[in-house]
């Protein structure tokens, strides 16, 4: 990140978390508040706040992989890692999206993720290789249908809005606000996701204080929790 502004006061860390508590309440309201819902009430009121808040983690978790890419000091370790963690995820998120051990037809979002940095190591790559800025950008458009078509082909978790995102933010890298609004208008649909949008324009480029298996660890931990919640409780 280059010129940092004084209204860029979010550490990479901060970010994080709090897309990670955007993240937790999401699924709360998901498993475990929507399954209760009949008609109107405070706990409709409830779920609607949280579906709001939900919103937030999106935007979060694409811009960090984008930023990840370029700070990373080894891609292939960063992707092997995404894998990895992939994989140890989607026995609990199948548990908690579907109430089954294993779901094929909608896998969790660490994968979406990893193919997002494929998308963008992809393109980056090239153009290192392509002196002509024309040729490269439709190629880096082709790369992004394509990349969009195997996420829906693989039923990932965001599928093509996930490709689409990344790629905004990699073009736009050095012009966070625009490519948040664009990143915005791409999944509009999400109405309160501006909120998520909202705050990456306010990350400093600083790490912050991080623990980075802690990070890791979160995802596939928390939804074997809640996805054993719904298995208990029947939800």
């Amino acid at each position: 990140m280059t010129d940092k502004k004084s209204y860029q006061v979010l550490s990479a860390a901060q970010l994080k978390y709090l897309a990670f508590i955007s993240m937790l309440i999401d699924h709360v309201n998901n498993g475990l508040i929507t399954p209760l819902l009949d008609g109107r009430g405070a706990l409709l009121l409830v779920s609607n706040i949280f579906s709001i808040l939900g919103r937030i983690a999106f935007p979060i978790f694409i811009f960090f992989i984008v930023e990840g890419y370029f700070k990373t000091k080894n891609r292939l370790k960063y992707l092997t890692r995404l894998l990895i963690f992939g994989i140890i995820s989607e026995v609990p998120f199948d548990m908690f999206t579907s109430k089954v051990y294993y779901n094929p037809n909608w896998n969790n979002m660490i994968f979406t993720l990893a193919l997002c940095l494929v998308t963008v190591w992809l393109i980056d790559y090239l153009k290192g290789k392509i002196t002509n800025k024309i040729i490269w950008y439709l190629l880096s458009f082709v790369i992004v249908i394509g990349m969009s078509f195997l996420a829906m082909a693989l039923s990932l978790d965001y599928d093509y809005h996930a490709i689409v995102l990344a790629y905004i933010f990699y073009i736009f890298y050095d012009r966070l606000i625009l490519g948040a609004v664009l990143g915005y208008l791409s999944i509009i649909k999400e109405v309160y996701s501006f909120l998520g949008f909202g705050l990456v324009t306010l990350y400093n480029g600083n790490e912050g204080n991080q623990y980075k298996w802690l990070n890791y660890a979160f995802y596939p931990v928390h939804l074997l929790v809640l996805g054993l919640m719904r298995f208990y409780f029947n939800l």
